[in-house]
């Protein structure tokens, strides 16, 4: 009898311990190949320090000029198939389609000291290694990898602001350790434009690295300390450097304790022959180095690297249970958890743990009152990332949102941030969508901001007569072809922005700001066309474009999408633009088309952050405009049809494998629309308290709030066949309207889909 009930007892004891650790259900490899743009390395929820390996580093230009596309391919700097690991860097985006950080990277190495990174197809021409992908592993908070060339152990974890290196060499080896403060993701001739190092004393570093780039004027300053004193050490420029007195005066390339160059890397040697691991902290700062310091000794001020790593996956536990679900089968319960901790990888935090911080104007500012953060990837998150957080993440959401004030405070321009990132606003994407997360925020009770200054930030930014067309826009009602390209997208998603400033005028009881910005709001009636069906571009005299075609990604007006997905990018006014396609029956017409055709590959081949593998007929979910598209159905002559495709979605784009990401991340993004489909419902119109119906794929979830409450979600007769649903209660009580509001969320409660095979029309 016990020999059959011990096979039982423990599938049982692993169960247990999975569900009360979510972390054994993220797998942080998902996403890492091809166009996923995730990084496999340790960090915490929203840490600055993202520690993670380099596999390649590919200019953004040849030496002819001409545009190298692969360098989109290391977005996060990190490819799952690459043989070779070029070293382990602190500062990475998650799924963005654009390049830059990769500060700091430490490489371990044996014997021989080479100062060059070598190359993938030739790695003993640098310190670069091999490695087999049977020998590495991760997990949130902590990677490792066993790198065949110096055959040395790796293994990183982080803190907030510090990462943590333990290396395991050989027995009696020659060990030392590379530091290339030269190397950077989207790392090009003259993106480093100056490095500073001082060797303070046998076990500590100090320095800075400042670069240009997507960023145009980004420093970081590092502290670093190590558990086994240098015995050897050397720097050098990575090139010539100008003749300037200070590397002639004296030997500075051995043992020399400080050195300043454009591009600058060194080596450390370490005694090895006691046989105990090379342990390492790396602290890093917007503000100086003994911002960095302090951030060391606040958070890492010990050598247990365990510790480390334990309290770590301790808040990575703490952040993804309090959403606990259960799902039809693993694998997707490993897509959802793996969602979760992808939605909370960013933005970060950008401060020290005093306070200050590098403000958008390069001076230092001190934080009072909230935590400051960077990284807002802004025409991407608003749609479900920050929507998210208002239930998940509240007083983060609003701590970002004075992060942004601060921003817009800090401005030069006067506005809100588009996309920006360490302090430094790249201007990356069309809108100003800040606006929809601040307006969505205060529509869903979030307070801790001041209203009024954001109010008042959100219509500086959108009056900004230097920003991207917008007098021709305020002027005749839509952005002309003719005068800024991608019209067509910027004037539909600056009418959704309006309706955003409109609603937080109206909460606020500014009649005026409202009647301006709803007048605004109605612009995207302005670029319908009603011969073809499709929004479209038109020049400054008001003729539409000619030689138009609603397939092509191209030269038609739009954005990283065609007029067919576009063509539906009103989420405020849904029923406004069903009566524009002609109606209830033509709405549902048009998107069961969307879904359906079939289209050549040449219509998306050039499109950046458009593939293939994104696609569902002309329905584009590996990028974000369309994202909302699936929902529209509810205002269609067919509802239903939302339900048949938020579960037809997820197999497609969501699989738990390196390539199982339909498309970028953008830095949680595509993973809070998963998370929110998952639970069967979706924020539509941010900057609205609803959330539009979809059709649950979890069996159960229970939602842990901040306010205390809990939210449970059920599902009754649950299944893959079993997509539609036949009826929906609230505590007890039916539900007759195809949403749910934030407040019934966040009240508690118990909401229950009745699952069917079949539809109910």
């Amino acid at each position: 009898m016990k020999n059959y009930l011990l096979p039982f007892l423990l599938l049982s004891a692993v169960s247990l311990i999975a569900q009360n650790n979510p972390i054994h259900y993220v797998n942080p490899f998902i996403g890492t190949q091809r166009m996923g743009h995730t990084y496999p390395g340790a960090t915490v929820p929203f840490g600055s320090v993202q520690l993670s390996p380099d596999t390649d580093t590919i200019p953004m230009f040849d030496e002819s000029g001409k545009y190298v596309p692969e360098v989109y391919a290391y977005c996060a700097g990190y490819q799952y198939t690459d043989p070779t690991i070029v070293g382990f860097s602190h500062t990475h985006f998650s799924g963005t389609g654009h390049s830059d950080l990769g500060d700091i990277l430490l490489m371990p190495g044996v014997g021989k000291v080479q100062l060059n990174p070598g190359t993938a197809d030739d790695p003993d021409s640098g310190y670069r290694s091999r490695y087999r992908k049977e020998n590495e592993s991760a997990e949130p908070n902590y990677y490792r990898v066993l790198l065949d060339d110096p055959h040395v152990l790796a293994e990183l974890t982080t803190s907030t602001r510090v990462g943590m290196h333990r290396y395991t060499f050989p027995a009696s080896a020659d060990a030392h350790l590379i530091l290339d403060m030269t190397h950077g993701i989207y790392n090009y001739d003259g993106k480093n434009v100056w490095t500073f190092l001082r060797v303070e004393n046998d076990t500590l570093l100090t320095g800075y690295r400042t670069t240009t780039g997507w960023a145009r004027t980004r420093t970081v300053y590092f502290a670093i300390a190590f558990s086994k004193k240098i015995k050897d050490y050397g720097l050098q420029p990575a090139q010539q450097e100008p003749y300037r007195g200070f590397w002639r005066r004296f030997d500075q390339t051995h043992n020399f304790p400080e050195a300043a160059a454009h591009e600058l890397r060194g080596y450390f040697r370490f005694d090895e022959t006691d046989g105990e691991p090379l342990l390492v902290k790396v602290a890093l700062s917007s503000v100086s180095t003994e911002g960095a310091l302090k951030n060391m000794q606040a958070e890492v001020p010990h050598w247990d690297f365990d510790r480390v790593k334990r309290e770590g996956q301790d808040q990575w536990n703490h952040e993804l249970g309090k959403l606990r679900v259960d799902m039809l089968d693993e694998d997707e319960k490993t897509n959802f958890y793996t969602a979760l901790y992808h939605a909370y990888l960013g933005p970060t935090v950008y401060m020290d743990v005093d306070g200050q911080y590098r403000g958008l104007d390069q001076n230092i500012h001190q934080s009072t009152g909230f935590t400051n953060y960077t990284s807002f990837s802004l025409w991407d998150t608003y749609r479900a990332l920050h929507p998210l957080f208002t239930i998940a993440q509240p007083s983060r959401d609003g701590d970002m949102i004075q992060s942004m004030l601060a921003h817009y405070d800090q401005s030069a321009q006067h506005m809100l941030p588009v996309w920006s990132h360490y302090a430094n606003e790249n201007w990356c994407m069309i809108g100003y969508h800040a606006v929809s997360v601040i307006a969505d925020a205060y529509a869903k009770g979030i307070r801790n901001f001041d209203a009024e200054h954001a109010l008042e930030a959100c219509v500086n930014t959108a009056r900004n007569p230097r920003f991207d067309a917008l007098p021709d826009y305020i002027r005749l009602g839509y952005v002309p072809e003719d005068k800024s390209g991608n019209s067509a997208s910027k004037t539909l998603e600056f009418a959704y922005d309006d309706w955003c400033i409109a609603q937080l005028a109206r909460e606020l009881g500014h009649t005026d700001i409202n009647e301006e910005f709803m007048k605004r709001a109605g612009s995207f009636r302005n670029i319908f066309d009603p011969s073809t069906g499709f929004m479209r571009p038109r020049t400054s005299d008001g003729a539409f474009v000619p030689g138009f075609d609603p397939l092509d990604t191209h030269g038609q007006g739009f954005i990283e999408g065609n007029a067919w997905n576009y063509s539906l990018y009103v989420p405020h006014e849904p029923e406004a633009l069903a009566e524009l396609l002609g109606g209830k029956e033509a709405f549902g017409r048009y998107l069961d088309s969307l879904f359906t055709m079939t289209l050549p590959d040449s219509y998306f081949e050039k499109t950046e952050d458009v593939t293939r593998e994104g696609i569902i007929g002309n329905y584009v979910h590996g990028n974000e405009p369309s994202h909302q598209a699936p929902f529209f159905y509810q205002w269609s002559d067919r509802p239903w049809r939302t339900q048949e495709v938020a579960r037809m979605i997820p197999p497609k784009m969501y699989r738990p494998a390196p390539n199982g990401l339909g498309g970028n991340d953008d830095f949680g993004q595509m993973s809070a629309w998963y998370v929110f489909n998952a639970l069967g419902f979706y924020p539509v119109s941010p900057g609205k308290a609803e959330y539009v119906f979809g059709s649950p794929s979890v069996v159960s979830a229970e939602w842990t709030l901040e306010n205390g409450n809990v939210f449970r979600i059920e599902t009754r007769n649950q299944s893959p066949a079993h997509v539609y649903v036949e009826k929906i209660t609230l505590n007890g009580l039916l539900l007759e309207r195809p949403y749910l509001s934030h407040e019934e969320i966040m009240r508690g409660g118990e909401l229950v889909f009745y699952m069917a095979g079949k539809p109910v029309k």
